[in-house]
């Protein structure tokens, strides 16, 4: 067991926190979107909270923490779903919310460090030169850039430039390495997948380089469809529209807009009526508008027209995981899923397991850019009643072509990868030899020989131990 009071002692000068209801606090993430994941991981905790402000004081944090042996889960602001940044093993919490400074900002990129608010860096690259970031997360005003990068997929503008997995979203990451004498890394090309989407498995993003595109201010609508698969197509066709500047389409299924999306539901007519969650450029809007007409879709709201968008939440807090959390707030059994729709025929793929959900699974879905071609990822809620009906759901969607990427698993590889990925578990090898980095996170590095087809999700040890 590591000594936490030499640990703080060793740390003095850098803020450290061991009140228990604080580093509980700074313990938990939005897992309890998951009922599963609410249950595994309710009393997981840390033992300290370290809040570093600089790179070095990042590179002695994890020099005392490597030679004490104590684990430690990096975090920026919490907002992810999946437990990614909650310590299984206890330990440090490194909370780099304070690393916040924007080095430089140029044509077509910012460098800064990995605890900016997104918002934040859009304002200020906005007020600079005009500029903002690609994509964001529904939680932008929220959420940090590092966590986005380690913890995130996409987002808010995926439908024309992709998610963070694609070559070029990301320009290059500094991390330091959890070793007796830490190393500070600059990665740029193919080797930033190793640390993107790796919950901090191995390594700490310390600087950030990230590409900027022209800002607009984006007009949020709704789009009104009697129908749900009316407002897919009418999505599926906008989202072909080559000359239409998009940043955000998002068709979401009646009840759901009416029941949950309070401050819009004044320009919805009733419980029946489907909407397509948009964000547009204003210099398309007048194309835009002839499209939905010849669509036969019904505009209900334009936030260019609109005397004040004061309490007026943003499109972009309708949409993705936002959607989910509106629905919780008012009705607490909901949890949620997240699918892929291959194109060609994704419209057809959501069309048949509409057919067989209906109500049990309202439909959301996110339209994106995925290998240069336009296809959806879907949100939907889900009516949860057993966690056997919640695989049975999962199964089906699988058999029809649909892979699922579980939000109920806190692992690295059930929640998409469904398999070892020999690149990072080969980088955290060499940058984590003792596995202290965010540990029970990657399967690889606990149990390379875990059978993914064996029907059972993985139980980190240390949550066995607890009697989980």
């Amino acid at each position: 067991m590591p000594d936490y009071a030499a640990i703080k002692k060793e740390l003095e000068g850098i803020a450290v926190e061991d009140n228990p209801a604080l580093v509980r606090q700074k313990s938990r993430d939005f897992f309890w979107y998951s009922p599963i994941l609410k249950a595994q991981l309710e009393n997981v905790t840390g033992d300290l909270v370290v809040s570093p402000t600089s790179e070095e004081e990042v590179i002695h944090t994890l020099r005392v923490a490597y030679a004490h042996g104590a684990p430690v889960t990096p975090r920026g602001a919490g907002t992810g779903n999946y437990g990614q940044a909650m310590p299984l093993s206890g330990g440090i919490i490194l909370n780099l919310a304070g690393m916040d400074k924007i080095k430089s900002i140029q044509p077509g990129k910012v460098v800064c460090e990995p605890g900016v608010i997104i918002a934040q860096l859009d304002k200020q690259t906005k007020a600079h030169s005009g500029q903002e970031l690609r994509f964001h997360p529904s939680t932008a005003q929220t959420a940090t850039i590092g966590g986005f990068i380690a913890g995130g997929s996409g987002g808010v503008g995926s439908i024309t430039w992709g998610g963070l997995r694609d070559l070029g979203n990301i320009l290059r990451l500094r991390v330091v390495t959890m070793e007796a004498e830490p190393q500070v890394l600059d990665l740029t090309g193919w080797d930033l997948q190793k640390v993107s989407h790796a919950y901090g498995t191995n390594g700490i993003i310390t600087e950030v380089e990230m590409p900027l595109a022209p800002a607009y201010d984006w007009v949020d609508v709704l789009v009104g469809y009697d129908d749900f698969m009316d407002a897919v197509r009418f999505s599926d066709a906008l989202s072909h529209m080559n000359g239409l500047l998009l940043k955000e389409v998002a068709p979401v299924a009646a009840p759901i807009p009416y029941d949950y999306f309070t401050r819009h539901k004044p320009y919805l007519r009733d419980r029946g009526q489907s909407v397509v969650v948009i964000m547009i450029a204003p210099h398309a809007m007048d194309p835009f508008a002839a499209f939905v007409a010849q669509q036969k879709g019904e505009i209900l709201f334009r936030s260019d027209m609109v005397e004040s968008m004061k309490g007026i939440p943003h499109a972009y807090e309708l949409a993705w995981n936002h959607t989910t959390l509106r629905a919780l707030k008012v009705d607490p059994t909901f949890t949620y899923l997240q699918v892929q729709y291959p194109s060609p025929d994704h419209v057809a793929k959501v069309g048949k397991l509409v057919e067989i959900f209906g109500d049990e699974v309202p439909g959301h879905l996110e339209f994106i850019r995925f290998d240069a071609a336009i296809q959806c990822a879907g949100l939907p809620l889900v009516r949860y009643t057993s966690e056997a009906r919640l695989e049975e759901i999962i199964r089906i969607h699988e058999d029809n072509g649909c892979p699922i990427f579980n939000p109920h698993r806190y692992t690295l590889e059930e929640g998409g990868m469904k398999q070892t990925d020999r690149t990072q578990l080969a980088f955290k090898q060499q940058t984590d030899p003792k596995g202290l980095l965010n540990p029970g996170k990657m399967i690889a590095w606990d149990n390379p020989d875990f059978d993914f087809n064996a029907g059972k999700n993985y139980l980190f040890p240390g949550l066995a131990a607890m009697g989980v």
